[in-house]
């Protein structure tokens, strides 16, 4: 399936509400992604610190059309498909 912005779109309005969390952990930092699905957007929440003492992180963005492609590809065999070519 081709992710047009079309596509991308109709995607994002099936599947309103679907959740995703995602886990990153090194050496000096930690970082955990929320992704929703809301209001036809990807909303993307990164909470984290790394090893500095006021190093804690915790913003919210919305997705721009690059990182909703993205984040589709990665995601697209648990989310609802049907009548989409």
């Amino acid at each position: 399936m081709r992710l047009t912005k079309d596509v991308i779109q109709k995607l994002l309005d099936m599947n309103e509400g679907f959740v995703k969390t995602t886990e990153s952990v090194g050496r000096n930092f930690r970082e955990t992604n929320y992704y929703l699905i809301k209001g036809g957007k990807l909303l993307v929440r990164s909470v984290g610190k790394t090893s500095w003492a006021d190093s804690r992180f915790d913003k919210n963005t919305i997705a721009d059309i690059d990182q909703t492609r993205r984040f589709l590809k990665k995601v697209i065999e648990a989310l609802k498909t049907d009548g989409i070519n």
